[in-house]
């Protein structure tokens, strides 16, 4: 520490009128003098809101940071960001991600801090603090806010999945509303994310297997008193860690986003998993493609048995082992000696760990599911990729030729799917356009089309769906999604017509339109761009900006790590 110039010290360390303004104006908070010399000062990233019920416990969440950073000899300094929560924001959540990055990394570069402490939870706020944070590149560790205990309904265990199940019972008309309302009384019954391994899950597991968060850090729940242990001894760590000089760019190696692909695949992940890993490669310079995820993770079988693509819940996790047990069963395929936010390796960190359920986790010899992960296709739709998640689909139709049934934009989706004259049948294939990140903008969860009523009523669960938009890591179906490039565009994807005849071979990695080469050519030729860009504000830099899904849909002039250093100073 004696040899370890703080970043700080450029502020609290001076003298004369510059140390003076720093100082005077940060004492009005009734902070001692002592407290500005040689601290490491520790900025706690917060993502607090009450429109993010997810993240509505982390004011509390924070003074648990804090105890742990003072109990190290550090000065914390707690500052809000702009909060994503994905149940209330319009149009999509994901439409902010890069706003919030931009917010985390002006934030954290702009002030006097040494280290940081991320406070994520709700689906978008783990990507956009770490995307953030990595262009930065200071010392930083990750607490999620954990998920919600499980729901009970009726003598049996519900979360966010079961939406769908009752959505679709509901319009079948299997459901009534009066228990449609009991249900959603009984689900979020505490505090935290989704039960599920949904995308919040999945962005608390990521972070874990990436090395950037505590052991266990994932999957203890928001209501149990050790998700504040947590947060006290991860404040502690990022004192250690700012003495050390151990920062993001040390953590995030190639070899870290492959740990992390295999864990994800192992635990049956959201295919939102893919477009935030890009991003965060993007921002620390891995040189990561959406190809690598399924040759990295095409032989990790399904160990852990979570909803959507099993049984149980994140609760169950916790009490089976967490993460660590799971990479453990993995260590063979892993890389064990990178290193993590604990000063460990991985293979340290999950040197101890146990399975105390192999309901919950299984083997890799004797898995859940021999299928998992994400599976990457290609084929003249989607020319730059596009994905589903094996895990969750139909086995039957993973090999499938149908029909096209086609809507336009999402007002055309929502005015027609229930039509009783919808030229719909269970072979058909539901084709949704332009809402992907130019076209909605922002790409929202709508890939997991609600099967039309008509087919509902006959007892179809499940068709083909196809769109450049994304779904709901708590979601399930045979759902393609994250076409590459977009039809707004001007993708293959634009000028895919009612009836054309549409081929997916999951086992083939193909996904085509039976439509000649030319036809194909004289249809985009004649084809006239309707995607409106917004002529003001932050909705125009975005559609000007954003990349297409198979590049991690951040900004174009965000990749890269652009540092810490201030180059200017007002004083």
């Amino acid at each position: 520490m004696k040899n370890l110039k703080l970043r700080s010290e450029d502020w609290f360390g001076r003298k004369g009128k510059d140390g003076f303004i720093y100082r005077a104006w940060m004492k009005n908070q009734g902070i001692p003098a002592h407290e500005f010399e040689a601290k490491p000062v520790i900025g706690i990233c917060n993502t607090w809101s009450e429109l993010t019920p997810c993240n509505a416990h982390f004011r509390e969440l924070a003074e648990s940071v804090k105890h742990g950073i003072y109990e190290a000899g550090g000065f914390p300094v707690e500052f809000p960001v702009m909060s994503l929560g994905e149940t209330l924001m319009k149009p999509t959540a994901m439409l902010y991600r890069n706003l919030v990055s931009m917010d985390v990394e002006e934030s954290i570069r702009a002030n006097p801090v040494d280290g940081v402490v991320l406070l994520c939870g709700c689906d978008k706020t783990t990507p956009a603090l770490v995307m953030g944070a990595c262009s930065v590149n200071l010392p930083t560790i990750v607490v999620s806010g954990g998920a919600m205990l499980t729901g009970k309904y009726k003598g049996t265990d519900i979360g966010t999945s079961d939406v769908w199940r009752f959505s679709e019972a509901h319009r079948a008309g299997k459901m009534t509303q009066e228990e449609l309302s009991v249900a959603e009384a009984c689900m979020c019954r505490s505090r935290g994310h989704c039960a599920v391994m949904g995308t919040a899950s999945t962005m608390a597991s990521m972070v874990e297997s990436l090395g950037l968060s505590l052991p266990d850090n994932a999957a203890i729940p928001a209501a149990d008193s050790r998700r504040k242990v947590l947060a006290h001894l991860s404040g502690m760590r990022i004192v250690e860690m700012v003495r050390e000089n151990l920062k993001l760019s040390d953590i995030l190696t190639r070899e870290a986003f492959e740990n992390s692909m295999i864990t994800n695949a192992a635990i049956g992940g959201s295919t939102n998993f893919v477009i935030h890993l890009l991003a965060i490669a993007g921002r620390v310079e891995v040189g990561i493609s959406l190809e690598d995820f399924e040759v990295v993770s095409s032989k990790i079988p399904l160990i852990a048995n979570l909803q959507p693509s099993g049984r149980y819940f994140m609760e169950d996790l916790y009490y089976a082992g967490g993460i660590p047990a799971v990479m453990k069963e993995l260590k063979s395929m892993l890389h064990r000696d990178c290193m993590t936010v604990s000063g460990k390796s991985v293979g340290e960190n999950i040197k101890q760990a146990e399975c105390y359920n192999r309901d919950v986790i299984t083997c890799v010899e004797r898995p859940f599911n021999p299928v998992s992960g994400i599976i990457v296709l290609k084929g003249n739709i989607c020319k730059d990729g596009a994905v589903i998640k094996p895990s969750a689909a139909t086995n039957a139709l993973l090999k499938h030729t149908g029909k096209a049934v086609v809507f336009e934009n999402i007002e055309d989706y929502k005015a027609r799917i229930d039509d009783p004259d919808l030229d719909v049948d269970e072979t058909s294939v539901l084709v949704l356009k332009n809402v992907g990140p130019k076209g909605y903008p922002g790409m929202p969860e709508v890939g997991n089309m609600a099967i039309p009523k008509k087919l509902l009523e006959k007892g179809v669960t499940d068709l083909v769906r196809i769109s450049d938009g994304r779904m709901s890591g708590t979601s399930f179906g045979t759902v393609v999604l994250h076409v590459s490039p977009e039809a707004a565009v001007g993708g293959v994807l634009s000028i895919i017509e009612d009836g054309d005849i549409i081929s997916l071979d999951v086992a083939n990695r193909s996904l085509n339109v039976e439509i000649p080469g030319q036809e194909i050519e004289l249809r985009l030729a004649a084809k006239q761009q309707t995607n409106r860009v917004e002529e003001r504000g932050y909705v125009h830099l975005y559609q000007k900006h954003v990349e297409q899904a198979h590049l991690g849909a951040d900004f174009d002039f965000l990749r890269g790590m652009s540092g810490s250093k201030i180059n200017r100073d007002s004083h």
